[in-house]
């Protein structure tokens, strides 16, 4: 048995999961979230719990069990809990600004970087020199993530550009100093 397939998902109070064949729809109170599972699992229902079933014990089915129940678990949580990502901003005049489209950057170029959020996604900065990723799709919400960084990735000699939130910027030495 796949040691995480096996456990059941608890469904919370508030939050429905519908399936329709392959295609699950868990509904909750931080939105609506839909996805297409694999053929070859079973999915279920029973009452307070949704359980994932695999036909046989080939490697492949295997895996899909594993990566299907947790999948089907970070969908129950991220319309419950939600989940976010926090980026931090290096640099001298580097700064992020809430626009109603989603996020205008100064990261150093010569012009100003316009980020449009995808549907589903909250963009804030609660100060300048940080960005809050907000989403009930953990997948996306990690997608965006890494589009912002990717922006302006963070250089080893000052360290300069965009980085996670606890992200460690391994620093080079920089030029040695004349004779």
């Amino acid at each position: 048995m796949s040691r995480i397939g096996k456990h059941p998902i608890p469904i919370p109070a508030g939050v429905t999961v519908a399936i329709n064949g392959r295609v699950v729809t868990v509904k909750g109170p931080k939105g609506e979230l839909i996805r297409a599972f694999h053929p070859e699992v079973g999915l279920a229902v029973q009452g307070t719990e949704a359980l994932v079933t695999r036909p046989t014990d080939e490697p492949k089915h295997k895996s899909l069990h594993g990566l299907s129940r947790t999948l089907l678990a970070n969908m129950v949580e991220g319309v419950t809990k939600g989940y976010s990502k926090t980026l931090e901003i290096t640099g001298v005049g580097y700064k992020a600004e809430v626009k109603p489209y989603g996020l205008q950057l100064a990261l150093g170029f010569s012009h100003l970087i316009e980020f449009k959020a995808p549907k589903g996604i909250k963009l804030t900065a609660p100060v300048p020199t940080q960005v809050l990723v907000e989403g009930a799709d953990k997948e996306i919400v990690g997608q965006v993530a890494a589009e912002i960084r990717a922006l302006r990735k963070p250089e080893p000699y000052k360290g300069k550009g965009v980085k996670y939130a606890g992200e460690v910027v391994r620093r080079k030495a920089g030029k040695a100093g004349g004779k």
